[in-house]
């Protein structure tokens, strides 16, 4: 049996959860969302627990039982606590800008790049240098963030561009000079 998928999930107190069959709504203090599961595997509510059953031992059943318990999990700590990513800027003149849910980055390029958000997902920027990535689905928080990381990725050799706040960039020695 899975260790992920057979551990219970925790329901906090203001979350509520509708299960019909394969579909899970999930409604808490920060939104709701929606998802219909896979197949082989049921949702299960008791008293202030949820349970992620799989329906055989099938191999499809066994691949899904994790990966559904996850999902359901992320769903009800993102309605109660919400996500968020935190990404820096480093290089100079490098910096972002916020304008509704338009996000704007100056990165060395000709022109600035303009992204515009998914709803959802709100963008604040701290200092020019610091973007901080929030929502409640963790699926779409992490693409939003990984999108505007792959506008400028970091570089090797000085360290310039776009990374996560918690990553770090392996630095590369340049060429050495002539002796």
């Amino acid at each position: 049996m899975s260790r992920i998928g057979k551990r219970p999930i925790p329901i906090p107190n203001k979350v509520t959860i509708d299960i019909q069959g394969q579909h899970v709504a999930v409604k808490g203090p920060k939104g709701s969302l929606e998802r219909t599961l896979p197949d082989k595997v049921n949702v299960v509510q008791e008293n202030d627990t949820l349970l992620v059953q799989r329906e055989d031992d099938s191999r499809t059943a066994r691949e899904r039982h994790g990966l559904t318990r996850t999902l359901v999990a992320n769903m009800v700590e993102g309605v109660s606590k919400g996500f968020e990513k935190r990404l820096s800027i480093q290089g100079v003149g490098y910096r972002a800008q916020v304008q509704g849910t338009k996000l704007t980055l100056n990165v060395g390029y000709s022109k600035p790049v303009e992204m515009t958000m998914p709803a959802g997902i709100q963008v604040a920027v701290e200092n020019n240098t610091l973007v901080i990535v929030s929502g409640i689905d963790k699926e779409i928080v992490g693409n939003v963030s990984a999108e505007i990381r792959a506008v400028r990725p970091p570089e090797v050799y000085k360290g310039k561009g776009i990374r996560y706040s918690d990553e770090f960039v392996r630095r590369k020695a340049g060429k050495t000079g002539k002796k």
